[in-house]
Formats: C-alpha cells, sequence, structure tokens
C-alpha cells in the first residue's frame, strides 16, 4: 500500500481561493443592478436582490464546474474556470430576463425561480485543502442532519478526515443511505498515517454499505490494495453503479484484482476512470475484466497507468464487447505497434465513438495507419482525435488525412509532437479544407513544419466559423513565415497559438528549404483565475 503523504498542492487555477469568490460576487451584483437593454425592459434589480441573486448564482456555477474538473481533470483547472464564467454569465442573463421580483406568499423569491434546486447537492470541498476536527465536522455538516433533508449527492472531496470526525460522519451518513446516488470521496485522508486512513476508509464503507448509488468517486487517495479492500463493504454492495471513479490511486496489479473481485455487478456501469496509477500489464488484465462485464460502458480512461503491450492487447479484446463506447483514453502507455493494431481490431463496431485519445502509445506509423483506417470505417459522429506523440511520420499521413477527411464533426486534432514534418503537415491540412464546420482546434506543435506548412495550414482553418487555437509552436517557422501568420490571423489574433519555442535555427536536415529563423516573443497567457474572470460582462442578446 501506498504510503499516506500529503501531497504538494499542483492545481494552479481551481478550485478559486474564497476571496476570488467573493470578488465574482461582487462583480455580479455591480452587472445585475447596473442598468441594461434587460432593466429597460424588464426593470432594474434592486442592490439588496441583486447581491442576493449574485451569491446564489456563484453558488450553483462553482458547484457545476467543481464537480466538472473533478470528473475531467485537465491538470492546471482550466476547463473549470472557463465553465465557472460561462455558467454565471448564462444564470445572471436568466435573472435579469425574470426582473426584480418581490417575495410572494411562499416566500420564493427570483433565485427560487430561476436558479437549479441546490437542495440535493451537498458539497464542502470549496476553499483550501486542509484537514477537519471532529468540531468542524459538527458546524461543517449540520445541514445533513436536518429532518427530511433532500440530499441525494455529497461531495466530502478536499478535506482530510481523521478517525474522530469520521465518527461525527458515521451516523450521518448511514441516516442517509436510503436516499444517497452520488458520493464523492476523493482525497479524503490526505496526510493522515496509513493505520487512521485505513481506519477511517473502514467507518466510511461500512457506514455506506447498501447504499443504491450511480456514482462513486474515490480518486486521490493512494487507496492501494489495503485501500480497496477497506471499501469492501461499499464496493460489495453496489449492484447499480454508472460511474467508478479511481484515479491517482495507485492501483497496483494486486489492488486492480481486489476491485474485480469486490464489484459484484458493472452490467450498469457506463463510466469508468483508472487515470494515473501503478496498473501494469497484470493490472490491466484484471481491468479488462471489469471492462468485460460492462456491456453498457461509455466512457472508458486508462490513461497514465504504465500498462505495455501485454496489458494493451487484454484490454484492446475486452474494449471490443463495449458496444455503446463514446469516449476512449489510454493516453501516456506502452502499447506499442502490436497492440495498437489489436485495439483497431476493436474499433470496428463503435459507431458511436465520439473521442478517442490515444497520444503517447508508441504506435509509430503502422499502428497510427491501423487505428485510423479503422476509425474511418467506423465513429461515425467523431469529434476529438488525439494521436499525439507517437513517432508518426509522412508515411502515415494519407492514412490520417483519408480518415479526417470523413470525419465531418471533428471539433479537435491532435498530431503534436510527431515527425509530420511539411509533407505530413500539407496532407492533414488539405484533408481539412472542405466542410469541417465544427472544427475548433488544431495541434501540431513540435511536428518539424517549416513555413509551407505552417501557411497552408493557416490559410485552411482562418476561415472555420467555429475555430479557436491554431497550435503550430516548437517548429522551425521563419521570420517571413511568421510575419505571414500574423497576417492570416490579422482579424482573430487570439487564434494563432504563442510561438514563443518557434526553434530560429531549425534542423540541418538535407533536403529542407534554407531558412533564417528567429524566436517570436510568445504571448503571455496571463491564465491565472482571477484574470480569466476579470472581464466578465453578460451578453447583452434576447
Amino acid at each position: 500500500m501506498e504510503t499516506f503523504q500529503q501531497r504538494p498542492f499542483s492545481i494552479k487555477l481551481w478550485p478559486p481561493s474564497q476571496s476570488t469568490r467573493l470578488m465574482l460576487v461582487e462583480r455580479m451584483t455591480k452587472n445585475l443592478s447596473t442598468p441594461s437593454i434587460f432593466s429597460r425592459k424588464h426593470g432594474l434589480l434592486s442592490k439588496e436582490e441583486a447581491e442576493e441573486n449574485a451569491r446564489q448564482i456563484e453558488e450553483v456555477a462553482f458547484a457545476t464546474a467543481n464537480q466538472h474538473h473533478e470528473k475531467e481533470p485537465d491538470g492546471d483547472g482550466s476547463s473549470a474556470v472557463q465553465l465557472y464564467a460561462k455558467e454565471s454569465s448564462k444564470l445572471m442573463v436568466e435573472v435579469l430576463k425574470k426582473g426584480p421580483q418581490t417575495k410572494n406568499d411562499e416566500g420564493l423569491t427570483v433565485s427560487d425561480k430561476v436558479l437549479p434546486s441546490h437542495e440535493t447537492f451537498f458539497d464542502i470541498s470549496g476553499g483550501r485543502r486542509a484537514f477537519i476536527d471532529e468540531q468542524e465536522a459538527e458546524e461543517l455538516l449540520s445541514p445533513l442532519k436536518e429532518q427530511g433533508n433532500s440530499y441525494t449527492k455529497i461531495c466530502f472531496s478536499n478535506r482530510s478526515f481523521g478517525i474522530g470526525a469520521a465518527h461525527i460522519v458515521e451516523p450521518i451518513l448511514v441516516s442517509l443511505k436510503d436516499q444517497l446516488t452520488e458520493v464523492d470521496l476523493s482525497d479524503f485522508i490526505a496526510g493522515r498515517p496509513e493505520a487512521e486512513a485505513l481506519e477511517v476508509m473502514n467507518v466510511f464503507s461500512s457506514a455506506l454499505e447498501g447504499c443504491v448509488l450511480k456514482s462513486l468517486n474515490l480518486s486521490n487517495n493512494a487507496l492501494g490494495e489495503k485501500g480497496v479492500r477497506a471499501f469492501a463493504a461499499l464496493l460489495k454492495s453496489q449492484n447499480s453503479l454508472e460511474q467508478l471513479y479511481l484515479m491517482n490511486d495507485g492501483i497496483s496489479e494486486e489492488a486492480a484484482r481486489a476491485v474485480c473481485e469486490l464489484i459484484p455487478s458493472t452490467e450498469k456501469l457506463k463510466v469508468l476512470h483508472f487515470h494515473n496509477n501503478m496498473t501494469g500489464d497484470e493490472g490491466a488484465i484484471a481491468i479488462s475484466e471489469v471492462v468485460r462485464q460492462s456491456p453498457s460502458l461509455e466512457d472508458f480512461r486508462c490513461s497514465s497507468t504504465r500498462v505495455g503491450s501485454e496489458g494493451g492487447f487484454a484490454l484492446a479484446e475486452a474494449l471490443g464487447t463495449c458496444a455503446h463506447l463514446e469516449k476512449l483514453d489510454l493516453r501516456d502507455n506502452m502499447f506499442g505497434l502490436d497492440a495498437g493494431v489489436a485495439l483497431s481490431k476493436a474499433f470496428s463496431g463503435h459507431a458511436g465513438l465520439k473521442a478517442v485519445y490515444l497520444s503517447y502509445l508508441n504506435l509509430e506509423d503502422e499502428g497510427a495507419t491501423a487505428l485510423v483506417n479503422a476509425l474511418k470505417e467506423s465513429a461515425t459522429s467523431l469529434e476529438i482525435l488525439d494521436m499525439a506523440g507517437n513517432d508518426i511520420t509522412a508515411k502515415a499521413a494519407p492514412a490520417i488525412a483519408a480518415c479526417v477527411t470523413v470525419k465531418q464533426f471533428l471539433t479537435k486534432l491532435n498530431l503534436a509532437e510527431n515527425e509530420l514534418k511539411d509533407e505530413g503537415a500539407i496532407i492533414i491540412a488539405k484533408a481539412l479544407e472542405d466542410g469541417h464546420n465544427q472544427l475548433e482546434e488544431v495541434d501540431l506543435s513540435t511536428t518539424l513544419i517549416r513555413r509551407v506548412g505552417a501557411r497552408l495550414l493557416a490559410h485552411t482553418v482562418v476561415h472555420k466559423p467555429k475555430f479557436k487555437l491554431l497550435n503550430i509552436n516548437g517548429n522551425f517557422i521563419s521570420d517571413e513565415g511568421i510575419d505571414e501568420l500574423k497576417e492570416i490571423f490579422k482579424k482573430s489574433p487570439e487564434v494563432l497559438g504563442p510561438l514563443d519555442e518557434n526553434d530560429p535555427e531549425g534542423e540541418e536536415d538535407a533536403g529542407e528549404e534554407d531558412e533564417d529563423e528567429s524566436k517570436e516573443e510568445g504571448d503571455e497567457d496571463g491564465d491565472e483565475l482571477e484574470s480569466k474572470l476579470k472581464h466578465l460582462e453578460v451578453k447583452q442578446e434576447e
């Protein structure tokens, strides 16, 4: 079992600090109480009513974004920040369209009518990551003890429970056993000694045993086999799980076998995430049994799990039985060419695939070609194709292009860190020329392309109606090429990604065009949370 040591805090942008959340409430209060086209039509909210609405909007937006971040972690939390701002703006518009409201006989205000009911979701994950003692547990969890409460979802993430706090929680969870459907216990024992952490997990497991859960998140707890077995009572009682998250949990070969052994039924399982574990080939073989017994599986993530060719074969064979698969993430493993070819055979029956993440799998040209050939004939509504870092050269570009050509719903194409050079980039660009009106992002960074390839890519995507980002950083584009790119994107400079890693020298390859290149100063992203929310405004649209 992994030692239960407190890990360094690594999330840069999420969750926001309390001061940042208060800043957003203040900004929304000002927006809600400022004259606008809405107030002229629907009336102006008082400052008091605006503040009340702003506070509730922020709570709902935070809960929505936080849930997204837990299920779809992206490292720095930038996608959660974007969702946080988007939800806040959307709810502000709804409030403004309703106009000022007075309380009715039932005491309801505009917030009660417009905003989603918050009483079903209890979340203590906001704020700083910290230990929780008995007294704080009593105070913090008091709403869960109220008679007749309607909480069906609880999130205890980001707080570390000791045995004292666990015993405070135990009777509360027992009292909620018949109504809970979603439980998030991710990152809830950080920094505790192993013996105490195991005892805490046993307490929670026993208290929740028998809950009919749809979603269970045990991520970020360094479980190992002992930790998985500490949750045996809870896991064994689950016959209706639809979502299971075991990310960053030290899931070794033995722990993976324990998971397979303890969950009695996965027939209803739709989401299974095992990101960032030490699973290896033997562990992947055990996980493949869970996959094989999950006919309803729609979203499978087994990225960064040290799985090699043997485990890759087992997973590929099991995935072939998942006819409803929509999202597959196998990034950052050691599959190699043969496992890649085996995986391509599994794709033949997956017409519903929408997102495929296959970067850093050592696929090489042959493996990549086999996979895109299979995807070309299936995955009719493919939206995301990610094959970065697979030693793909221009030799595989025609096959990739043939697949891309027919994927008219494609929103994101990532072929970064391959050796496509101009020859491959031009072939890919031409495949994107016609249609592809949903395309939002193309990443061919660090692919050895020069001025010609970069220019054609730019011309191809610049007029796509929904396009947001062309990333061609880390290449060998000349000064003249950089100037051309800036000219092409002069009306939408934000669409061209930074070029701060563009190599002025290029590499000394015979046959490559000789161009003098210079490093371009990259745009400073300023990706801090406050700057992302700084200019939040209501879109003045009806």
